[in-house]
């Protein structure tokens, strides 16, 4: 399309149009129907179901704005899904784009901020993980997630963390690649223990040289791009000749590599001899719930599955079919990532805009292959038979655990017939070390599963060490003090503890019969605490097989790991230079050698008393000093 026929090229804003549906002209009599309908253009763009209090229940795009937004209202049967917004529409409103591809993109952007009722939403997760060789001389491997950059080179991205740790780990053993920080390298004396168990050729301290080490770095990124045959070849060619100059030694070594990566190579490979990107894409619904699974294969090479389960693919009974729910991941998933040229995907065939939409994205022609044959058949069973189990298991542990919370409101007297979906804990516990760095943690439980988005951490101040009571008194004032109450909330911990949050919520003016705490039972055996309440009922113990109980512990399990973690994290900043100040002997220049020499605190406490002492102005009894006093 021309730029002049654009509206927005001429300086205007894009039109916007808005009506309500039919069962509301009548009442609102400016707008009406029939003439919104008429008036509506003949162009690419994006249309908006807006239900009561301006809320977006739809977002959809159209190649023709008039024939896709009249058919709503014009078909005599709609999908049970469509039917079922319809009934909620008060007004529709319209973008003009200049292409199909350009309505796609507004599309999927209002999708994800406006996350409408009636739109198939996944989780937004671009943080996808990758392999990362860095630009060093001598590259390492590593880890990552990200934006990517020219300066390295990245592989992936992967399903899955797990698979990411697994590949550096097969590319230790077969090419011996370091893994060790820049800092560490750099300051090397003596080979590390990866060297010693084969899988680091040791660079730092010069036992392979760059030429050989930039060899080894090709070869692992052939065998990451797929040119599996090529490396086995060449690893063999090697080992016969290193046989034939009587190299025995090394010989064997290669050996050992070319078994290692032959073993790899046939537990990865899903298509011999084809060196294949391909994303196999599923989606299954049942029970209410839907799971779309994504696997990932890059050069031939198996590397793992990724089930989704989207938001809104069933409301109100009316279930989205797996062809919505495959179209709609395709459109999110694939905005700013990598797209393969190989798309098998378990449903038909995409209109032309979305099919567009992606070889743009990806910069070269993509194959969507929805009657695979041969080995993608395989695939695709493969990932279908992953997609049902994964769905089976969530529709199992939301089974068991919607059970335990009808349990727990039952036993706390929360069952009066309520949307137990909505019942909301917030459970408080306090962790520090001897009284250093005190850090409380608040974690939430809704609909029947933890709200990680919505846990909190308070750093406690202005307390004497160990003054759990008082810990709690202050986080519980600064959190309800602009927050609403939810329907529990968990203390962890007995009488005094109960004690001092009833104090709080007093002051407040709260309910403190909101007040539950978990007191520890003998021997702090799981299964035999006690809930403590505030309100004067008489303590409950409701024993090792109750179902309450197990989620009690659930709850109270997780704040005490958020507290912990963060607290460790906070007293590590606290500690980073001043266990190091503490040291007789240390001052700063010693200090800043060590921490020059070993890239931190934790390289120092991973050293030798050897490693130590070979630092400029330690002494061998001082470094037994550090040794002693670090560990």
């Amino acid at each position: 399309m021309n730029g002049e026929d654009d509206p927005r090229e001429q300086g205007a804003q894009p039109k916007e149009q808005g009506a309500p549906p039919r069962e509301q002209a009548e009442s609102s009599p400016p707008f009406d129907l029939r003439d919104f309908l008429a008036r509506l253009p003949n162009r690419p763009g994006v249309y908006r179901m807006i239900g009561a209090g301006d809320a977006v229940l739809y977002v959809g795009k159209a190649r023709d704005l008039k024939k896709r937004v009249s058919s709503y209202f014009t078909r005599s049967q709609q999908s049970p899904r469509i039917a079922h917004m319809l009934e909620r529409v008060e007004r529709v409103e319209i973008t003009v784009t200049r292409s199909e591809a350009e309505a796609l993109l507004l599309e999927n952007n209002l999708i994800k901020t406006a996350a409408p009722r009636y739109n198939i939403l996944f989780r937004d997760d671009k943080s996808y993980p990758y392999l990362k060789l860095t630009g060093h001389a001598f590259p390492r491997i590593v880890y990552y997630r990200g934006a990517v950059d020219k300066r390295n080179r990245y592989f992936g991205p992967y399903p899955n963390a797990w698979s990411v740790r697994e590949a550096i780990q097969a590319l230790q053993k077969v090419f011996r690649l370091r893994t060790c920080e820049d800092s560490v390298f750099a300051n090397r004396s003596r080979p590390c223990l990866l060297h010693q168990i084969g899988r680091c050729s040791a660079p730092c301290v010069g036992l392979i040289d760059q030429r050989a080490y930039a060899e080894d770095v090709e070869a692992a990124v052939r065998f990451l791009q797929g040119g599996h045959r090529e490396v086995l070849a060449d690893i063999e060619a090697k080992m016969h000749a290193a046989a034939a100059e009587l190299r025995f030694e090394e010989a064997a070594q290669l050996r050992d590599r070319l078994a290692a990566l032959a073993r790899l190579q046939s537990r990865q490979s899903m298509e011999a001899g084809q060196d294949v990107d391909a994303d196999i894409i599923v989606a299954v619904v049942r029970g209410g719930r839907a799971c779309l699974n994504l696997a990932m294969v890059r050069g031939g090479r198996h590397l793992g599955d990724k089930p989704s389960f989207p938001v809104h693919a069933a409301e109100g009974g009316a279930e989205a079919t797996p062809a919505e729910i495959v179209e709609a991941f395709v459109a999110q998933h694939y905005d700013g990532m990598p797209v393969p040229p190989v798309l098998v995907v378990d449903g038909p065939a995409p209109d032309d805009a979305l099919l567009d939409w992606l070889q743009q994205q990806a910069g070269h022609p993509v194959q969507w292959i929805r009657q695979p044959q041969g080995m993608r058949r395989e695939w695709l069973d493969l990932a279908r038979q992953n997609a049902q189990l994964a769905i089976a298991r969530l529709l199992s542990e939301e089974g068991s655990q919607k059970e335990r919370t009808r349990e727990l409101a039952r036993l706390l007297g929360l069952d009066d017939g309520g949307d137990l979906d909505r019942l909301r804990i917030e459970c408080f516990d306090v962790s520090h070390t001897m009284g250093e760095a005190t850090q409380a943690s608040c974690v939430v439980y809704q609909h029947h599963a933890m709200q990680r988005g919505e846990y909190r951490r308070f750093n406690i101040e202005g307390i004497v060490g160990g003054d759990d009571p008082a810990a709690m008194r202050q986080v519980l004032a600064r959190r309800y003090s602009d927050a609403p109450l939810p329907d529990v909330v968990l203390i962890d911990g007995g009488v005094a503890q109960v004690g001092a949050a009833r104090q709080v919520f007093e002051e407040l003016g709260a309910d403190v019969s909101a007040l539950v705490g978990v007191a520890k039972g003998e021997g702090r055996k799981v299964g035999l605490e006690t809930l403590v309440f505030a309100d004067g009922r008489a303590p409950i113990a409701p024993g090792r097989d109750s179902a309450a109980l197990m989620l009690v512990a659930q709850i109270r399990d997780e704040a005490h790991r958020f507290a912990i973690t963060g607290m460790r994290s906070r007293r590590a900043k606290a500690r980073k230079g001043s266990r190091l100040d503490e040291i007789d002997g240390i001052g700063p220049k010693r200090r800043q050698r060590l921490l020059a020499r070993f890239g931190g605190l934790r390289g120092i406490m991973a050293a030798s008393v050897d490693d130590l002492a070979s630092v400029e102005g330690v002494s061998h009894a001082l470094a037994e000093e550090i040794y002693r006093r670090l560990h």
